[in-house]
């Protein structure tokens, strides 16, 4: 196995190979991807699957791991394969007891729901078990070897030095950013936080709300029904629907914005609020994933249950009312997640709980 770019192969202790099966870019490949930037640097790294990847040199095929894997490794060394899917499982499974291939297998779950009969079997195939949060735990049929959080790039997603100019500089009007981001669909509150605005932004004219994210045919008519909402209450020049947008323009939205809100009804782990609270933007989230475990109420912002219209409008109007407030809840969180929530904790995390498998 070829060391990663920037590693020596006498330091390696570690070979980890990461599964990378979907094509589709989803919470869990912006989970894999931004700890892998930095493992990367660390031990001697291939990734499973071309998809999303912009290291194009990391990526290994399932022949090609067949092969590299048989070989045994020295005395000392370890050889991991991390899966955080199902499918990715069956690969490693097919890899380890078809091929030969030597090395042990962890999955990490991060999903809130029940799990299938087939899940639970795989999942007790494993040589190691992860969970993304406490929540996450709960829903694994047996206890898992360790909990271990994920984190983001701190330095990608960073706050803007002047909020009101960075905001102004998107092109958008008001004085401060207000956003929801992610896919645009029932599942993910967009109607919670559009109805929310619909009634705040009419007390207090400095703020503009944008909605990022793609639109699927299936959910036009959804969006359709809230765009007419706006347009009856005359704020479509405050409340925007922005579409998809490069990946790329997504930490400079969040580092622009004063307050996040993410108001899913069930989520794996929920990266859109570290990344947030990184940029020093207040956060406002439903019960679900990680966020109950990572939000300090009225300190880094606020947790409502899911689907409480009348909570997370009385919030968003708690949180707008107060700018100065509204700052210092941005100040606090970007200090959490510098301390309990960033690439290199997780990379650390990782790297001692693989060590722990020799």
């Amino acid at each position: 196995m070829t060391a990663s770019p920037n590693v020596e192969n006498d330091q390696q202790e570690i070979e980890l190979i990461v599964g990378n099966s979907n094509s589709n870019f989803s919470g869990v490949t912006s989970t894999m991807l931004q700890v892998t930037s930095h493992l990367k640097t660390l031990v001697n790294l291939r990734i499973m699957g071309p998809h999303h990847l912009t290291d194009p040199d990391l990526a290994i095929s399932f022949w090609q791991v067949a092969k590299m894997c048989r070989t045994p490794l020295k005395s000392g060394k370890s050889r991991i394969f991390h899966a955080r899917r199902v499918d990715e499982m069956i690969q490693a499974l097919i890899l380890k007891h078809v091929f030969g291939a030597k090395f042990k297998i962890v999955f990490s779950s991060a999903a809130q729901r029940p799990r299938s009969k087939s899940t639970i079997w795989l999942t007790r195939k494993m040589d190691a078990v992860l969970a993304m949060c406490k929540a996450s735990a709960s829903y694994l049929a047996d206890k898992p070897d360790a909990i271990i959080y994920h984190g983001i790039n701190s330095e990608q997603y960073l706050p803007a030095e002047d909020k009101a100019k960075a905001w102004q500089s998107l092109g958008y009007s008001g004085k401060y950013g207000i956003g929801i981001l992610g896919r645009v669909r029932k599942q993910k509150g967009v109607h919670l936080f559009v109805n929310a605005c619909i009634d705040a932004l009419q007390k207090h004219p400095d703020f503009t709300a944008v909605v990022v994210g793609s639109i699927s045919s299936g959910n036009e008519e959804f969006v359709n029904q809230l765009k007419e909402k706006v347009a009856q209450a005359n704020l479509t020049d405050r409340i925007i629907f922005t579409g998809e947008l490069p990946f790329e323009q997504i930490p400079k939205i969040f580092s622009a914005l004063s307050l996040a809100a993410a108001l899913s009804d069930n989520e794996g782990f929920g990266l859109t609020i570290p990344e947030a609270m990184s940029c020093e933007a207040a956060v406002l989230a439903t019960q679900a994933g990680a966020w109950p475990e990572i939000i300090r109420d009225d300190i880094d912002g606020y947790v409502v249950p899911v689907e409480d219209q009348a909570q997370v409008t009385e919030k968003l109007n708690t949180l707008l009312s107060d700018p100065e407030k509204l700052a210092l809840m941005g100040k606090n969180g970007r200090e959490r997640v510098l301390a309990h929530y960033t690439v290199k904790r997780e990379s650390a995390a990782l790297l001692a709980f693989f060590k722990s498998l020799q």
